[in-house]
């Protein structure tokens, strides 16, 4: 890979004149050059293992931004190369992207509700502004991503294939998730009979990928969006609940730990509903399903890849991956318990 080539192909104010890593990335090579003018940007080489379709994943990330800043908001400033492209693939193959630093806060857990509430309305927002643009027109770079009725496809398909020979170890989890199938799908089934619009969904919600004013902790702009794709705001609200509202580690060996923190709860939901009041009744209607089915389909593929093998997911030991589903199954079975407590706060709120 040439670092300097690719960041010459991008059109900035100056010369570059340096070039370091920057950030904590795990999946994307993340560099900050620096120019003769003084100003900052972030180079990013685009990790084609993971993103099979770069041109059509920053199709998305340029376009929705794009339109979010021509209405007066605030997002991040993709460059384009000399010949307008929306990413640069040099001679290797391999694809760049650049944008405009923009400074700011990022957190990996909200040190008080204020701060789950500020996550709740930048994602609010974020559905607001992109609120009439046309979602089925984005590529679906990572398929069938939130189909649940396919997740319960590839895991009835990893229960009757038994590669690891783990079954007998998990047959309370395995009835679990079939009890859950019809609720957890009635989602998608909502979307194809047209009874929730397609939404742009930003399908990473968590504070991290929220930028924030370091002193007031205000939203400046949402953050991450290699996996911006069409679905429903039911995805997004329900996967910040998922984790941002959870009161154990996702990996917490005592799943009795793990419950919904029902304040976090109101204060993500209160900044939410305040960020999208272009939301139609129906679709605040099916938060706490959305909740309840981003917890449920991520336990699936947690038990899935444990009866796989741990194909998919990093394990820092065997039984990792199913002590990963415990937590999720108790965060569901909370969510079943207490689904009065959520929709009262939907109402509340609405």
């Amino acid at each position: 890979m040439d670092i300097q080539k690719a960041a010459f192909a991008f059109p900035m104010e100056g010369k570059p004149i340096t070039c370091a890593r920057f950030g904590s990335g795990h999946i994307n090579q993340t560099y900050m050059v620096t120019t003769s003018h003084g100003r900052s940007y972030v180079l990013q080489h685009i990790n084609r293992n993971v993103f099979r379709d770069p041109v059509g994943l920053m199709e998305n990330a340029s376009g929705v931004t794009e339109f979010i800043r021509a209405k007066g908001g605030r997002a991040l400033c993709f460059l384009r190369t000399a010949d307008g492209e929306s990413c640069h693939r040099d001679e290797a193959g391999e694809y760049w992207r650049a944008y405009e630093y923009v400074g700011g806060l990022c957190m990996d857990a909200a040190e008080s509700p204020e701060d789950f509430y500020q996550s709740g309305l930048a994602f609010g927002r974020f559905q607001h502004q992109l609120s009439d643009y046309p979602a089925a027109t984005l590529h679906e770079t990572i398929p069938n991503f939130h189909n649940t009725p396919d997740r319960f496809r590839q895991l009835r398909q990893a229960i009757e294939e038994d590669r690891s020979g783990r079954l007998h170890t998990c047959q309370p989890e395995v009835e679990f998730y079939l009890s859950q199938e019809a609720l957890g799908c009635r989602l998608q089934a909502m979307l194809e009979s047209g009874q929730l619009p397609l939404r742009v969904t930003h399908n990473d919600t968590k504070l991290n990928n929220v930028l924030l004013d370091p002193v007031t902790h205000a939203p400046l702009c949402v953050l991450d969006l290699d996996t911006v794709m069409p679905g429903l705001a039911a995805f997004d609200f329900g996967d910040s609940i998922r984790f941002g509202a959870a009161t154990a580690a996702e990996d917490e060996p005592d799943a009795s730990k793990m419950k919904l923190d029902i304040g976090l709860f109101q204060a993500f939901t209160r900044g939410f509903l305040e960020g999208a009041p272009s939301l139609t009744p129906q679709e605040v209607d099916t938060l706490p399903l959305g909740a309840f089915t981003m917890t449920l389909e991520c336990g699936s593929r947690f038990l899935a890849d444990y009866l796989n093998g741990d194909t998919y997911f990093r394990v820092a030991y065997p039984e990792h991956n199913l002590i990963r589903t415990r937590t999720q199954i108790a965060m569901c079975a909370d969510m079943l318990r207490r689904w009065d407590e959520m929709t009262a706060v939907i109402e509340k709120l609405r």
